[in-house]
């Protein structure tokens, strides 16, 4: 007996199976199912219904059936355009060895930022030449990816040099921002470590962790300084001034600390540090224990906003004030609009617009 598949190329089932088909009802397996939505993207009357089923699919199996060398390459051509790709599916398609090498050479010349990110965190992309010489001659990479690539295509003398620039314009950042900072820091300078906790939450472990170190003025035995203390530990050490340093010059750890600092202006450092990664925005973004100043910053600052998962996670965060999250919407996604429309932790005036717009574009599209 013909499989599904066949007998729907061939229009060989009645409307209804074509209905259930496009919203993935039919009891398949779910690479068989897949296979379908695939086809059923080029009907001209469920192909729309189609696209929403496959963007909501099931993210763990969708995984799956991206890794599996033996999907059928219609399928991995479809995962991997621009328009159906997803985030979460990337590295299990790059890692996928039934698409070839120079198709990944070519997502490499023209892959945006965000997909550049991806790539170079991906074991094969890694250590294939021609793909990471492709992705040296793409424009569209900024200077975090540009780090990371010279790190994979040279690590030893590199790392050096990078470290060095990266100090360098820390301390630019940091004599900058002390200088535009200076009232907030002297008016904050004798404040003791916090970390921020929203009202109404518990303290979590980390919170819990400040209340077990030294404050800046207690007095410690010398030998204590070469305890191995804990980051939350060492930072509950310093004064304002010393954490506005550290955020702007400290590590990946240290900077996850620090922005959730009780102090707005040490915050506010975090965001300025020159050593900021766009992984570790995307983070912020979607924190519920951080200020509301925190959120606001992010989403004013273009050299964070440019990467869609910041908006994203920005909107879908229920500690992101109204106003924000409006200004943001324009640029989701039909799909995502539709996910945020349903997305109970944010308040009744986004869903709402949400799912206004998340119309509108689909009527546009069906148009």
């Amino acid at each position: 007996m013909p499989k599904m598949i066949e007998l729907i190329r061939e229009s060989a089932v009645p409307a209804n199976i074509m209905r259930s088909a496009a919203r993935g009802a039919l009891a398949l397996p779910p690479s068989e199912m897949v296979e379908i939505l695939v086809h059923l993207t080029h009907h001209p009357m469920f192909a729309e219904q189609a696209r929403l089923t496959l963007a909501s699919w099931d993210e763990t199996v969708a995984r799956q059936i991206a890794a599996d060398p033996q999907t059928p390459p219609e399928v991995l051509e479809y995962m991997l355009a621009p328009a159906n790709r997803r985030p979460a599916l990337v590295a299990a398609l790059l890692q996928n060895a039934a698409i070839a090498e120079d198709k990944l050479v070519k997502l490499a010349i023209t892959a945006s930022n965000e997909l550049a990110r991806l790539m170079l965190e991906s074991e094969r992309v890694r250590h294939t030449p021609d793909v990471l010489a492709a992705l040296k001659d793409n424009p569209n990479l900024d200077e975090d990816n540009e780090r990371k690539l010279r790190a994979i295509i040279s690590p030893a003398p590199a790392n050096v040099a990078w470290a060095e620039e990266d100090d360098v314009l820390a301390l630019e950042a940091l004599a900058k921002f002390e200088v535009e900072h200076r009232e907030e820091i002297a008016a904050e300078s004798s404040k003791p470590f916090k970390l921020f906790v929203p009202e109404g939450d518990k303290p979590d472990e980390l919170a819990e962790a400040v209340g077990h170190a030294p404050t800046p003025n207690a007095a410690h035995p010398k030998h204590a300084e070469q305890e191995r203390v804990s980051t939350v530990q060492k930072i509950a050490r310093m004064s304002v001034g010393e954490r506005v340093q550290l955020a702007m010059k400290g590590s990946k750890d240290e900077r996850f600390v620090l922005v959730r600092d009780g102090s707005k202006v040490v915050c506010l450092a975090v965001l300025e540090s020159p050593k900021l990664s766009d992984s570790e925005v995307e983070g912020f973004a979607a924190m519920k224990n951080v200020q509301e100043i925190v959120l606001r910053t992010i989403a004013t600052k273009r050299r964070f906003i440019k990467h869609y998962s910041v908006i994203k996670n920005l909107i879908n965060n229920p500690r992101t004030p109204i106003e924000v999250s409006l200004g943001l919407l324009p640029h989701l996604l039909v799909n995502d609009l539709k996910f945020l429309s349903m997305n109970k932790n944010v308040s009744d005036t986004v869903r709402k617009i949400a799912l206004k717009q998340f119309k509108e574009k689909s009527s546009t599209r069906k148009g």
